[in-house]
């Protein structure tokens, strides 16, 4: 069964296939500096065929045909904000949808590429549904979806009277691009704070723990959260009524958000296309925080789980040292 693709044999045991390892974290924040790595850190997930430069083209589909204007969005009123809420759903549905048609239930890659070598749980008694599939979508579609229009249509409607400054391309060309190669990197610092405060005690027990039934992972799973984590995972996009953007950014800010979710959560490295490599998806690091939970709160865009001791680079040398970690926690 394993697909062990790590020469030194280092790769940490357990798993069905392992990446390349030792994981590594953006160049950005890398010493000493490293030019070149930096320009391929930024081709690889803005030039090529990658998550960031799919998710551009979304926004610009969805801010050109399925946007309202900000002189409709002044009033609050139900058609827009439907309109908005089925935009929403339709895109939730089609990737995180589209992704376990392909890999689990149709699985046409079979087990190539997919990290944990067990199936997603077809029952139990930690899922409000019987079954985890069932209890991932139900919490995507109905909280996940709601909390991400809510928060699209708050926006809208501060910046069409004036509560969020609006940016304009004309006016900014520079910042306004710069603004999208900046978006992830803002989201990767807010998702490290706030998924550490949701391992809080009491804030695990009564809303984060939701998302950890997930112990495998798929791509329903990403957005399958308690209400309360969802007003805190999408509060990111409030930074725009400080830094200005445009409705794009907007756009943008909250399908990478959203959809980057659920493509995180597959749980297959990336899609093959006639065994070639042909688009990076679930991230090893952050499949191994849903099983060994006290590792990876963030994401690899900023180092923050490297400066604070909870960097787990997929090694068995690194597992060890969290082993050691969670004997001097009592764990």
């Amino acid at each position: 069964m394993s697909e062990r693709t790590d020469p030194s044999g280092s790769a940490l045991k357990g798993w069905h296939h392992v990446p390349e390892v030792p994981i590594r974290v953006s160049p950005f924040f890398t010493l000493p500096p490293d030019p070149g790595r930096m320009l391929r850190w930024l081709a690889v997930r803005w030039l090529a065929l990658a998550e960031n430069s799919i998710l551009i083209g979304v926004a610009l589909v969805s801010w050109a045909w399925f946007q309202p204007s900000l002189e409709v969005a002044r009033t609050l009123a139900p058609g827009w904000i439907a309109g908005i809420w089925l935009r929403n759903f339709v895109l939730i549905a089609l990737v995180a949808g589209g992704l376990h048609l392909f890999f689990f239930t149709l699985r046409r890659q079979g087990d190539r590429l997919k990290f944990d070598p067990r199936e997603l749980a077809r029952s139990g008694r930690q899922f409000s549904f019987g079954g985890q599939v069932r209890d991932n979508m139900f919490w995507t579609l109905t909280s996940g979806v709601g909390f991400w229009t809510a928060y699209e249509v708050l926006m809208f409607w501060a910046m069409a009277n004036g509560w969020a400054p609006v940016l304009a391309w004309s006016a900014h060309p520079l910042w306004f691009v710069a603004l999208f190669l900046l978006t992830p990197v803002w989201i990767s610092f807010h998702f490290y704070w706030v998924h550490r405060a949701l391992h809080w005690g009491p804030l695990y027990r009564i809303a984060h723990s939701l998302h950890h039934r997930n112990v495998n992972v798929g791509p329903w799973s990403g957005l399958s959260m308690h209400p309360v984590e969802h007003l805190i995972f999408f509060s990111s996009i409030l930074i725009h009524f400080l830094i200005p953007a445009h409705p794009l950014h907007i756009l943008f800010h909250m399908q990478h958000q959203s959809l980057t979710a659920a493509t995180s959560h597959t749980g297959f490295e990336n899609l093959l296309v006639r065994d070639r490599k042909r688009l990076a998806l679930g991230t090893f690091h952050h499949q191994m925080h849903h099983r060994y939970f006290e590792v990876n709160y963030g994401n690899l865009e900023m180092p923050w789980d490297k400066w604070f001791g909870s960097f787990h680079d997929g090694t068995s040398e690194a597992h060890e040292r969290m082993k050691i970690r969670r004997q001097k926690l009592g764990r």
